[in-house]
């Protein structure tokens, strides 16, 4: 009594019944896209609000004199000893307040962007912790340098190596920031075979050790 093409399938598995085995359904990605876009977003809005407009609205209240946070290439303590002889407390407490909020809002998200677009775009784990270093650190040096830079001001006659720390943090931000670009440039452009990411075949479609029949 001949089997049914189930009862083969059952015992020896879909190919010998002459069937078909199911594509492996894809991982969904829409949802991860969704969320990229929108933290990317809100990390370009932050950037613009945090650096272009309220730190540049704070020069206003220390006669023209540039805030730290934008000092690319890092300060010295002449440059600490005229700001705060321009601001207030006042003022200080408004700068403060400013890295306590878009200031560290800012970072958290820029790496969390930064980390799923990586995520989504590199499939090998080694270049993705790679590619990962960069905003990482820069999240973690950024809130650094918040703290740094509000105790640096806070205290009356600041000693050199407080100058140097809030100084070298500042540059190594704008550093690691400008790496953080590259890495997510070479998550999407990279080739696919280096990123690990293998062009899903069609179904029916035979791989390229299959002979045509």
């Amino acid at each position: 009594m001949s089997k049914t093409r189930a009862q083969i399938a059952k015992k020896h598995g879909a190919a010998a019944a002459g069937t078909p085995e199911p594509a492996p359904a894809a991982p969904p990605r829409s949802n991860g896209n969704m969320i990229l876009i929108a933290a990317a977003a809100a990390a370009v809005l932050l950037f613009w609000y945090y650096h272009l407009l309220t730190l540049g609205q704070m020069s206003q209240l220390a006669d023209g004199l540039t805030m730290p946070d934008m000092m690319f290439g890092g300060y010295g303590a002449g440059y600490v000893a005229d700001l705060q002889a321009a601001m207030d407390s006042d003022a200080l407490d408004q700068l403060s307040y400013l890295h306590k909020t878009a200031g560290t809002l800012f970072p958290l998200i820029f790496g969390i962007a930064w980390l799923l677009l990586i995520q989504l775009n590199v499939d090998r784990r080694w270049l993705r912790w790679l590619l990962w270093a960069p905003p990482l650190l820069f999240a973690v040096v950024d809130l650094w340098e918040n703290v740094a830079i509000d105790s640096l001001l806070a205290t009356t006659a600041p000693d050199d190596g407080q100058v140097a720390l809030a100084s070298a943090l500042t540059v190594s931000r704008w550093v690691l920031l400008g790496l953080s670009g590259v890495a997510g440039l070479l998550a999407v452009l990279l080739p696919a075979g280096l990123r690990g990411k293998v062009p899903a075949q069609p179904p029916g479609q035979d791989g390229p050790g299959t002979e045509s029949r």
